[in-house]
């Protein structure tokens, strides 16, 4: 994975843009609790290049859905170089869709929904269960609780794409349910950061079958009885 490239996008092209994210970010911050990270450096390798690292998983004109936005990751940064991805921006709290929404408004202005409800009730929505190319997560919870949020949304054929960090453990301990939800991990592909900033894993997840009606099984199931 060429990081450089990335970096170039991030400090030439699309400068503009994520310096404009960047103060929303810190402008928005005490009143959203977004972020603890918002250091110049910090924010462009640990939110800003660690999102967009991932953009080659997402297949041309992709529709995304995105769970447990917060501040907009992956989703923003992949939106600013790639936009051509269609993002449902699925986020529980209602002042982070707040922000989500003048994100929208000043940065990306189409293509992008955001949506105020819980992943496990998206789930179940007909009009978005099996519906999407794609789904990213990142950070949101642990990979086998991960999978029982996000495989529901994915088309049989799509992916299901994981920002994780050193995961091999979770990766392991995931098996069992990704084969349950209908998956199969397909390729993971680990980045270390620039600056001491960390390890980062890239879990691409094909869906090759059907998720079993009953997930996700809500109730906060999902964290309480994670599949083994």
């Amino acid at each position: 994975m060429d990081i450089n490239y990335y970096l170039q996008l991030i400090e030439g092209e699309y400068k503009e843009k994520f310096e404009e994210y960047k103060n929303l970010l810190v402008e928005y911050n005490k009143k959203y609790n977004l972020t603890a990270i918002l250091d110049d450096k910090g924010v462009k390798i640990k939110h800003f290049l660690d999102s967009v690292l991932g953009e080659k998983f997402f297949k041309k004109g992709a529709s995304v859905i995105e769970i447990g936005s917060g501040g907009g990751f992956p989703s923003t940064p992949l939106k600013i170089i790639r936009p051509d991805l269609r993002f449902t921006l699925v986020e529980s709290t209602g002042k982070k869709c707040e922000f989500l929404q003048v994100v929208v408004d000043k940065l990306v202005h189409k293509d992008v929904n955001i949506l105020n409800i819980r992943a496990e009730d998206g789930g179940k929505d007909k009009s978005l269960r099996e519906k999407f190319d794609a789904c990213t997560a990142r950070a949101v919870a642990r990979l086998n609780v991960l999978c029982e949020y996000c495989l529901p949304f994915v088309k049989v054929g799509g992916y299901f794409i994981a920002y994780k960090g050193d995961a091999e453990e979770e990766i392991i301990e995931a098996q069992n349910a990704v084969k349950i939800l209908g998956g199969k991990i397909e390729k993971v592909e680990r980045v270390e950061l620039p600056d001491e900033a960390g390890v980062r894993n890239i879990i691409a997840i094909k869906k090759i079958a059907p998720t079993p009606i009953q997930y996700p099984r809500g109730n906060g199931k999902e964290r309480k009885s994670p599949i083994k």
